[in-house]
């Protein structure tokens, strides 16, 4: 777009804020807060009411310097931060907030004629319809823009700006005190009625929106970075002032009763004020309305240029601009359509509370938007105009605050609204899901500094405190999910897991670009319903890898303690390389599992079969916590846990007593007709009894110890062929169950 398109500067952001500053509100509704609440009062208004637009203000001109803003202004800024989903279905509501505006102040400029309709009551005794007035002006301004559009409107914007500014002057210039009894001055100014003080707020809040009018003509602006933090900061400033001045004018004008009750005071306080009074609110409600209908539309085709709408013709008409003067005449065609809808209605004041709703959540997410990226420091982040974080957190959290003071009801449903609008959105556009760089940003540095902060703390986790931090280590990703399960399994509710796939070769760019496609593959097929993180490893060889697993950090902030192994039952090579690697994982203190995976199909309803044999002391709590921690995963919600243990028949009492004490006191969703006692036999080998009760388990876990490993290889992991899935489970030290 050349710089001859690009053909506003400052002076249209900052007139376009201050004419929607000093609207309707000001000159309709002042006069009533101050006789209600009083002169310090509205002052707390005003301060609350700038708690919010100040921060906002300055986070929108830091937004706007980092980078160049285009069409949409406060949409654009939402949408590149937030992500487009979030972005368009905030941009809507602003959108229709924006539209609607249009209608709410040309009513507003209707009551400027307030002259004529008590004339035509008292001569005719005919009460004339505001419709008279507002439906032809709305005809008139859609002629306007839709003809010669913002640049007639940008001219027409100042001379209704100067209109203002005369009328306010001579507001101030009036000597004339309205009613007896007017002594109010700084000294004894009070606060009254502080019951109705939120009552009020509610009804002079709208005066302060608008003071990002001006960011909507971005795309328009010849230098938005410079023109929006200008126009914008100075706009809510003056603004901030000419309330504080025009509140204490009121208060020294004229006393209580006739500021309540007449909303026309200012016209009896200012010089020539039955003339100039009107004519000061038909120029703010017209500059006001001007200042929107020149937004609004700049909004929907930003939102159709990024193919919001389901649709692709909508989106293609809607994003079309006119060829003279790069005017976005259908979507100005289609704001003034939707304007003329709800001045013919003529009563918004429901949808009025609606319009201040999405306008505070826009504000409110402006200031969350730069606390975020204040928050996330993320190196592309340099505005060349700096807020603070605690300013816009500020704003964040006084915006929603006062949403809910203003109506909880509105509150709720425009929450609802926005929620709706968002899951259409993402249904729609399923293919731009995804995470934000911001949340990303925000993420990494939350999980940066808790990761230092428990390292510092020194945190030691009990025995009896102990969860699982598991490390799997597997190259058979892409032939068998079991290994990746298990870690699933484990790390879904109560545990820490990080799954790598092994890729056996020498660390080269060749094969660290196999890698990132691996992962890819890896994070489409698994990640969907994954609870785990997923990455690569290049080693050359599997004791190299299993070295280098076992040294990495977890994720979770609390060491690993658990490597994960596994293997096809019918691999007996890949067994061997297991159990030749065993020394150098205990030799870091591991707990360990061994996976023997069978081709078998997991029947979940048969639950969890545990087996605890003599030589099981140190393991078996640790084969009864992952039992447990295993039906926490929605696979086996409507599993259970089974425990056989073996011990001699003079033991059976001892053992039962045991058992039934560990389970009461460690609170087990174990029932004791789920607790077999098993006798020893000698004629008997325990892997027949295992092969026999434990066919058709979906799991079976049972223990092994260094020491059979030693002396008995991995003729201990054999013989359970009529089992499925086996889970071998080797304990550092003894757990803890209480």
């Amino acid at each position: 777009m050349s710089d001859k398109i690009k053909k506003f500067g400052t002076a249209p952001v900052f007139f376009t804020a201050f004419s929607t500053l000093l609207g309707a509100i000001l000159f309709l509704r002042f006069g009533y807060a101050v006789g209600t609440l009083g002169l310090f009062g509205v002052v707390l208004i005003i301060l609350l009411g700038h708690m919010v637009t100040i921060p906002t203000s300055l986070a929108i001109s830091e937004l706007a310097t980092n980078k160049r803003v285009e069409g949409g202004g406060e949409y654009f800024i939402i949408s590149r931060s937030f992500g487009l989903n979030i972005g368009a279905t905030i941009g809507i509501a602003l959108y229709l907030s924006q539209a609607i505006s249009v209608a709410f102040y040309v009513i507003a400029f209707t009551e400027s004629f307030q002259f004529l309709f008590d004339f035509i009551e008292k001569t005719f005794s005919f009460s004339l319809p505001r419709q008279v007035v507002s439906l032809p002006v709305m005809l008139l301004l859609s002629y306007v823009i839709l003809k010669k559009g913002a640049n007639l409107g940008v001219k027409a914007l100042y001379i209704v700006v100067g209109i203002l500014i005369l009328s306010l002057m001579l507001f101030f210039l009036g000597k004339g005190e309205v009613g007896s009894g007017v002594e109010v001055n700084l000294l004894n100014a009070s606060l009254r009625n502080v019951d109705q003080f939120f009552v009020v707020f509610a009804i002079i809040f709208p005066a302060f929106t608008g003071m990002t009018a001006g960011v909507g003509l971005s795309g328009d602006l010849k230098n938005p970075a410079k023109s929006i933090p200008l126009g914008t900061i100075s706009a809510t400033f003056v603004g901030m002032i000419l309330y504080f001045f025009i509140s204490y004018k009121l208060a020294t004008s004229a006393n209580a009763e006739a500021l309540i009750s007449n909303q026309f005071v200012m016209s009896d306080i200012a010089l020539f004020g039955r003339i100039i009074i009107p004519l000061g609110l038909a120029a703010s409600t017209l500059s006001s309305a001007l200042g929107s209908v020149m937004v609004a539309p700049r909004t929907l085709q930003a939102l159709a240029l990024d193919r919001t709408f389901p649709v692709k013709q909508v989106n293609s008409w809607l994003s079309r601009s006119r060829d003279v003067d790069n005017e976005p005449y259908n979507t100005s065609l289609i704001t003034c359509i939707i304007a003329l809808f709800f001045v013919a209605i003529g009563d918004v004041n429901m949808v009025a509370q609606i319009i201040s709703m999405f306008f505070l959540m826009t504000y409110g997410t402006l200031c969350l938007i730069s606390f975020l990226h204040h928050f996330g420091s993320s190196p592309s982040y340099r505005p060349s105009f700096k807020s603070r974080w605690l300013i816009s957190l500020v704003g964040f959290v006084t915006s929603v605050w006062v949403m809910f003071k203003i109506s909880m009801i509105y509150t709720f449903l425009a929450f609802f609204i926005i929620v709706f609008l968002y899951l259409y959105i993402d249904n729609v556009h399923k293919n731009r899901k995804g995470l934000s760089s911001i949340f990303a940003n925000t993420i990494f540095q939350i999980n940066r500094r808790l990761q230092i902060f428990l390292q510092k703390s020194n945190l030691v986790r009990t025995i009896s405190d102990w969860r699982p931090s598991v490390i799997c280590i597997s190259k058979d990703s892409f032939v068998r999910s079991n290994a990746f399960r298990l870690t699933n399994w484990i790390s879904y509710k109560y545990g820490f897991g990080t799954y790598l796939h092994l890729i056996e070769d020498y660390y080269s760019k060749a094969s660290y670009q196999k890698s990132l496609e691996v992962l890819k593959r890896l994070i489409h097929n698994y990640g969907d319903n994954s609870h785990v993180y997923i990455d690569t490893l290049i080693s050359p060889s599997y004791t190299s890898a299993i070295a280098n697993a076992i040294q990495i950090p977890s994720i979770s902030g609390m060491e690993n303690n658990m490597v994960i192994l596994e293997y096809l039952k019918d691999d007996a090579g890949k067994l061997d390389k297991i159990i030749e690697n065993l020394n150098l994982i205990n030799a870091g203190n591991f707990d360990i599992a061994i996976l023997a995976s069978s081709n078998k199909p997991i029947i979940y309803k048969n639950g969890i079969h545990i087996w605890i044999k003599t030589n099981d002391a140190d393991n078996a709590n640790l084969m009864i916590i992952l039992g447990f921690i295993l039906l926490g995963h929605p696979d086996w919600h409507k599993s259970d846990i089974k425990i056989f243990d073996f011990c001699k028949k003079s033991e059976v009492a001892e053992t039962r007593r045991q058992m039934k004490e560990l389970i009461d006191k460690g609170r087990l969703p174990i029932t004791p007709q789920n607790v077999k006692i098993i006798v020893e036999e000698q004629d008997k080998l325990y892997k027949d009894v295992i092969n026999h009760y434990s066919a058709d388990a979906g799991l079976v876990i049972l223990g092994f110890n260094r020491e059979s490993v030693k002396s008995q290889s991995k003729s201990i992991f054999e013989g359970y062929d009529s089992l499925g899935n086996v889970l071998f489970v080797n304990s550092s030290i003894s757990k803890i169950i209480e």
